[in-house]
């Protein structure tokens, strides 16, 4: 082994019958020594899949915006150079340093875009560069492997529903008070689905937690307050829509089943609790001092399945069409039901 070689400090392991390595690596080492260099290359013969760059400033701004709680899973990276390990001593032989050529030929499996954004963090606020984070080295000559390793990595990855992460976080404030209505408007307390991001034919719940959250963004759109004024105001609004829904409140009292009121009418869905957002939005800047007045005018829509309004608006050949032109035309829709004159009937 050459003279000119990188030094971490590591944990030396078994898997498959092969050693890998568990390193503490700094920060500022990353973006030096892990490139990602085959973007041009076919994909057939290209070991990762290619970096997607409109996700890197998200990620970026994500550790600049918690430098105290930022969390980043480690890198997997294969290497194709001398690599060698040296332990601590006979007690801890598999506690130790190890060492790797300068030479050698690095290539991320997995943590390229975390790569990424970790070299656009450290420009803004360079003390990142102190910081570590883990890197799994394997041993991979030719990197022959690689590509097998990448399919094997991602091969039973599963993303965590929107639902799932809404309920898990605690640092954006669109999380927050969405699970604040939850927790605060009676109608959606018991009856939200909190895991997955659709409600099944058994299932006891109207609601899912990801929809509420959704169409409580809708309705506090470019309204400005402070996070604990938004969210009484969140709560006061899907009260006062609740207290007209009848169906919502059979539901709540028992009188009806969720699974009959999901069947027969649109009143619970996702496309409708973001559209009726979206006229309460309108209200809001519009009448910010009677509001609740305009809410009543929800009154008169017919929320049932087979009301033919929703042919084409809401359906499409019988089914929701969940897509932006559909959501678009029912939040057009229900807001101008909502800033109708109290007392207008709706054609």
């Amino acid at each position: 082994m050459d003279n000119a070689s990188f030094v971490f400090p590591a944990v030396k392991g078994i898997q498959a019958n092969k050693e890998y390595f568990t390193a503490m690596v700094p920060l500022e080492i990353i973006p030096k020594i892990f490139q990602f260099a085959d973007e041009e290359l076919p994909p057939e013969i290209r070991a990762q899949r290619i970096l997607n760059k409109s996700r890197i400033p998200e990620m970026r701004d994500y550790i600049i915006n918690n430098p105290e709680s930022y969390v980043f899973s480690s890198l997997t990276v294969s290497v194709d150079g001398a690599m060698l390990f040296e332990p601590i001593n006979e007690v801890d032989p598999m506690i130790g340093h190890i060492s790797i050529s300068m030479s050698a030929r690095f290539l991320i499996n997995d943590g390229q875009h975390r790569r990424a954004a970790i070299a656009e963090a450290i420009k803004i606020n360079p003390d990142l560069k102190h910081e570590h984070i883990s890197v799994v080295f394997y041993h991979d000559k030719g990197l022959k492997s690689s590509q097998q390793m990448f399919s094997d990595l991602n091969r039973y990855a599963i993303r965590p529903t929107k639902s799932i992460n809404i309920l898990f976080n605690s640092r954006e404030e669109s999380s927050i008070i969405a699970k604040e209505v939850v927790k605060d408007v009676s109608v959606f307390t018991g009856l939200t689905e909190k895991e997955k991001t659709t409600v099944s034919n058994r299932s006891k719940a109207l609601f899912t937690l990801s929809a509420i959250s959704t169409a409580t963004i809708e309705l506090l759109k470019d309204v400005k307050l402070d996070m604990p004024e938004k969210t009484k105001l969140a709560i006061e609004f899907w009260n006062e829509v609740a207290s007209i829904m009848p169906e919502w409140l059979a539901v709540m009292r028992q009188e009806k089943r969720s699974s009959e009121v999901r069947s027969g009418s649109i009143c619970s869905l996702s496309i409708t609790l973001v559209a009726i957002g979206h006229g309460g939005n309108k209200l809001l800047h519009t009448y910010p001092h009677d509001w609740k007045e305009r809410i009543a005018n929800l009154a008169k829509v017919d929320w049932k399945k087979d009301n033919p309004i929703w042919n084409d608006l809401v359906f499409v050949n019988g089914k929701v069409a969940a897509n932006r032109s559909s959501q678009k035309a029912l939040s057009t829709y229900i807001e101008k039901i909502m800033m109708e004159e109290t007392g207008e009937t709706n054609g």
